[in-house]
Parts: structure tokens; sequence; C-alpha cells
């Protein structure tokens, strides 16, 4: 099972296990970890679940989507160029480990 390390704005940390299938949003709040709301489920319709990509992960994912672009112009802190939806990386083996950096607030 893949992991995925969470980074709170506060320098704490949480890994969670994840499943080859499962987006990263999904994970997190299986596991109860604060800091995702995902107050839509993962419709990609509210940007409660926005990250911060650890830069050397970010050529492993694939290109951001159009509707995930324009919810990211509309989050509550700030959009920086490696943030993304959690909703939108679908989790595979080849993202073990993947890191991704909460941001200070989702509303």
């Amino acid at each position: 099972m893949p992991d995925i390390t969470f980074i709170h704005p506060d320098g704490r940390s949480d890994r969670v296990e994840s499943s080859d299938g499962e987006s990263a949003m999904q994970a997190a709040t299986r596991h109860g970890l604060d800091g995702i709301l995902a107050e839509c489920g993962g419709n990609a319709m509210c940007a409660t679940c926005h990250v911060y990509v650890d830069e050397s992960w970010l050529p492993r994912l694939p290109a951001i989507a159009d509707d995930e672009d324009a919810l990211l112009d509309g989050t509550a802190a700030e959009r920086r160029p490696n943030s993304r939806l959690s909703c939108q990386i679908t989790i595979t083996s080849e993202l073990d480990g993947l890191v991704l950096r909460l941001p200070k607030r989702q509303i």
C-alpha cells in the first residue's frame, strides 16, 4: 500500500496508508486527518482539499485539468505553483512516499 506524508503548517507530519486508485483526499479523510475538509466529497467542486505538492513529486503527477485549475484560483489559502486539489491526485504505487503540505486554512 502506498504511503502519503501530510505535513501540517506547524511542521508536524502524518503518514497515512492509501490504496491504489484512491485519491489522496480519500486517504486523508479515511484516516481522520485534520486539515483536509473535503466538503464536496471529492467531486472537484469546493477546493477544501487544497494541498501543496512537494516540488520533487510534481513531475510524477498528471497535468492539472481545467476544472481543477479554475477551483485553485478560489482557495482560502494562497495558491502557489505547486497547489493541487488532493481529490484529483489518484494514488498509484508510483506515488508511494508522496509528500503533501497542508495550507493554514481551507475555508
